[in-house]
């Protein structure tokens, strides 16, 4: 089971990292359906002081995939690119009730990855956009909750 995790998390990141690759801007972007920020540290520093974030506000963290280490291993080239996965049921579950098929997108994740650019990004699934894309009605506050958090951590692991 973790290692079918693990590879349905890898061809996501590799998607994601090849579609936003065409982020150029250094300030917050919300673009379909991701939020993205700079970050000033490399990927893996970014990743690391995201996890110690996480952890000092109790999530669970599921997973950290170094999608450029996989990529080595197969003789193929990919600039510095990780997922972390990690999550909360007290406030997961909830969105699941107001809407199931939320559960697709859940566990969260944040991708950081090095763009062409040889900046640094660390996106993230805007809660909104999966309000819209699973029709999540009457939970407007949990949502919020999320996003505020979601921002909280981004702009923790990206500060300088």
């Amino acid at each position: 089971m973790k290692k079918q995790l693990i590879r349905f998390c890898t061809a996501l990141s590799f998607a994601s990292a090849a579609f936003m690759g065409v982020f150029a801007s250094g300030s917050a972007l919300a673009q379909d359906g991701m939020i993205v920020v700079q970050s000033p540290h490399s990927v893996a520093a970014t990743l690391d002081k995201l996890t110690a974030v996480l952890e000092s506000k109790g999530m669970k963290i599921f997973l950290r995939a170094n999608h450029a280490e996989g990529a080595a291993g197969a003789g193929l080239e990919l600039r510095p690119t990780e997922v972390l996965v990690f999550g909360n049921p007290k406030v997961g579950t909830p969105l699941m009730q107001c809407a199931q098929s939320v559960a697709i997108d859940l566990p969260q994740k944040m991708l950081a990855w090095e763009g062409e650019d040889g900046n640094v990004y660390l996106g993230y699934n805007d809660p909104m956009y999966l309000k819209t894309r699973h029709n999540i009605e009457g939970c407007d506050p949990v949502l919020e909750k999320v996003a505020g958090a979601l921002g909280n951590f981004a702009k923790a692991a990206t500060a300088e």
